[in-house]
């Protein structure tokens, strides 16, 4: 209670709270936006989501010890990542793509353990971050800080969800994509080539996750064993904010980071992770409850 109450006695506090909310809800939202589009086109929920964000942020670490400042080296470890999704597509996912979706969730699993245990022999067990050198801006004297890097992030995931829902209204592939989504046998009977289709989108997703993955070693720290941090706030952002609403994912990701940062404050950041599974059970359960009453009125 003393911990909420401070929060009233202290605007700028709770203000510097929902600001840090915001911002890393926005890293959420870039895994979260990959998540979408794989559940959307290929019917299958990726366990290994996470474990895309953890290289991605290997690869800028990695760069930035060669002398390439982290910045540019986000977009390197999407292009990095855009070919390992496409090769991981080749060799495993088409296996389980059109399966029961048990089956991609057991496949997924074992994926992220797979690339969990590599990772940990390639780069050890160590906990990693590497140095941006943004520095930070400061409001009311000092008591309001924003990082500049968190304050990239976000404005990353403005560009990123709009360019994805250009990309699938305009381009010919997105608008394959769409159509392999809605219905993927009428869209081989219309010659659309679904596994190309369904690669390509595989693909996108890893190169978005390593696009999130470089900001999260400037934002945060980097280690092969965090990927279920990611999995789970990027399904929970995709549940909430229903498939197909990019807008959505945006701001069921700023709504979870506010979540997140205010239940850390007020109960401590030992519960801070037993409250976001709290906040998933209640998610699902107001889906469940809504979707039952849907198919009520229906009958």
């Amino acid at each position: 209670m003393s911990n909420i109450t401070l929060l009233f006695d202290t605007p700028v506090l709770a203000l510097q709270l929902l600001a840090d909310g915001i911002l890393v809800g926005a890293i959420f939202a870039l895994v979260a936006y990959g998540m979408a589009l794989v559940w959307g086109v290929m019917k299958m929920i990726n366990i290994a989501q996470g474990e895309l964000v953890m290289l991605g942020g290997y690869v800028v670490i990695e760069l930035a010890k060669v002398g390439l400042h982290p910045l540019a080296g986000v977009p390197v470890a999407a292009v990095v990542l855009f070919v390992f999704g496409w090769i991981l597509y080749r060799l495993v996912i088409f296996r389980v793509v059109d399966r029961d979706l048990f089956i991609s969730l057991l496949a997924t699993f074992g994926l992220s353990i797979l690339i969990q245990q590599l990772a940990n022999g390639i780069f050890g067990s160590d906990v990693q971050s590497v140095d941006a050198s943004l520095g930070t801006l400061l409001f009311f004297g000092g008591m309001l800080t924003l990082a500049k890097v968190k304050l990239i992030a976000f404005a990353a995931a403005l560009v990123v969800g709009s360019v994805l829902f250009a990309f699938l209204r305009y381009s010919r592939l997105g608008q394959a994509i769409r159509a392999t989504a809605q219905d993927a046998r009428a869209a081989r009977v219309l010659g659309i080539d679904t596994g190309r289709v369904y690669a390509a989108t595989f693909a996108i997703n890893a190169a978005i996750c390593g696009a999130a993955g470089g900001l999260v070693a400037m934002t945060w720290i980097i280690h092969p064993y965090l990927g279920l941090t990611y999995t789970l706030r990027s399904f929970m952002i995709v549940i909430a904010a229903g498939l197909g609403n990019v807008a959505g994912v945006l701001g069921a990701g700023a709504g979870l980071g506010v979540a997140e940062n205010l239940a850390g404050f007020v109960f401590g950041t030992e519960y801070q992770t037993a409250c976001v599974f709290l906040l998933l059970v209640a998610i699902l359960v107001a889906r469940s409850t809504l979707l039952r009453r849907g198919r009520r009125y229906l009958q």
